[in-house]
């Protein structure tokens, strides 16, 4: 079940204006969906006390789509300055971010101590000794290794160079609170992309077992734990979606079960990205050359720089051209870029209606780990991104990049350096 028939309905009849307006390609992103997906998710887990969506900046970062999500409460999943640096902008403050940390500089350190600080979640035991200045409360992140198995797109825990190791757990705590910390949260992430609810539940369970050896050791309550995104989305027509409302009321169990036996309970926080914005996002680009080879080739104005999820993973993405729902799907392509990679395939062997040069083509849930995960082989350039607002307008909140863009890191001082002989 890709984009949804509400997002769907509200795009296609204006795609043609928009191309004409803007130009292809652009992701588009659709306000009302995201809204939807946000106060859905709030409301099924309201039976968890101090629930919080921290959204993973990494899937969208885009200062629009951050001020809908603190709009709807939720706080900001950082891994880099810039991402800090963004949810501030928009007015994060504090424990509004989670800075998750993966082979830290001392740099990085100091920007997530200013203006407010941030929830620092420590990736490493031998970080703990590199933060300059110990903040009261800190997070770790655990990794299961073979007490737990991942799946494709994370990988097998034990090869993971995430988290903490089991063994490891207990002495980073002990090691914080000599350095003074006196608050305390514990974090994961195991999977990416699952549609199991149930995995989801093991994960809390897990997260909630490991609240309970610490505390034995070590006499710490935890104000939080953090069970991490993964949420999965279905790309496929016919996948069945991520069955919220039993892993929503499952986990609450667990977190009742906690509270009767330990007389308080964490909050429990998650940091969902694609599950937020990924069905409510699509990538328009035009179809503008038809090849007859060994395999007939539809050749478009994007590439992958602008969604490499399918060269990258073997991602299904669906595939629809504007104005020929009804048309029956006996032609096969593969739908390709203008990269000098043969991977550059948005679909390969798809059963399509016959395309035309002109033709709007959509490449269905862009809304997480497209556009952001762009880069400029080729000197190929991203494109722009809009905003379908709930009132039926479209915005643009970024422009594409220009040559200029490219040539800029380009015009520096001169900086010669003659090493010693």
């Amino acid at each position: 079940m890709p984009m949804s028939q509400s997002f769907k309905e509200r795009l296609f009849p204006i795609a043609e204006q928009l191309v004409e307006h803007y130009g292809t390609p652009f992701h588009i992103y659709d306000e009302v969906g995201i809204r939807e997906t946000g106060e859905n998710l709030k409301q099924v887990f309201s039976a968890i006390e101090g629930f919080r969506e921290y959204y993973a900046v990494k899937a969208l970062p885009n200062p629009r789509i951050l001020a809908l999500m603190q709009d709807m409460g939720f706080g900001f999943d950082c891994s880099s300055t810039a991402e800090v640096l963004m949810s501030r902008q928009v007015g994060a403050r504090g424990e509004d971010i989670m800075f998750t940390s993966n082979n830290t500089d001392q740099a990085e350190f100091n920007m997530a101590a200013e203006a407010g600080g941030c929830v620092l979640n420590l990736d490493d035991i031998s970080l703990i000794d590199k933060v300059p200045v110990f903040p009261e409360l800190i997070c770790f992140r655990y990794n299961p290794g073979p007490r737990r198995t991942g799946n494709v797109i994370i990988g097998n825990p034990v090869e993971a160079k995430y988290g903490l190791s089991h063994d490891q757990v207990v002495d980073a705590y002990r090691k914080a609170q000599e350095r003074g910390a006196k608050r305390f949260g514990l974090h994961t992430m195991v999977a990416s992309n699952e549609l199991d609810y149930s995995y989801m539940v093991e994960t809390a369970r897990m997260v909630l077992e490991i609240c309970e050896l610490v505390e034995q050791e070590l006499g710490i309550q935890f104000e939080f734990v953090n069970i991490g995104g993964g949420f999965g989305i279905p790309y496929q027509p016919g996948q069945q979606p991520l069955d919220i409302q039993t892993m929503a009321a499952e986990i609450a169990e667990l977190f009742d079960a906690f509270r009767a036996k330990h007389n308080y309970v964490p909050r429990m926080y998650m940091e969902s990205g694609r599950f937020m914005t990924g069905p409510h996002g699509c990538l328009l680009t035009s179809a503008i050359n038809k090849k007859e080879t060994y395999r007939n080739y539809i050749g478009v104005d994007s590439c992958m720089s602008a969604l490499m999820r399918p060269a990258m993973y073997g991602a299904y993405h669906h595939v629809d051209v504007v104005g020929k729902d009804t048309l029956p799907k006996d032609q096969v392509y593969d739908v390709v870029g203008s990269l000098c990679e043969n991977n550059d395939k948005f679909a390969v062997q798809r059963d399509l209606p016959k395309i035309e040069e002109g033709d709007i083509i959509v490449i269905h849930d862009t809304g997480a780990h497209g556009h952001a995960m762009g880069f400029q082989y080729n000197a190929r350039l991203r494109p722009k991104e809009l905003l379908l607002r709930a009132d039926g307008s479209v915005e643009l909140i970024r422009r594409e990049e220009v040559l200029d863009d490219y040539f800029a890191t380009l015009n520096f001082s001169e900086n010669n350096f003659q090493p010693n002989q």
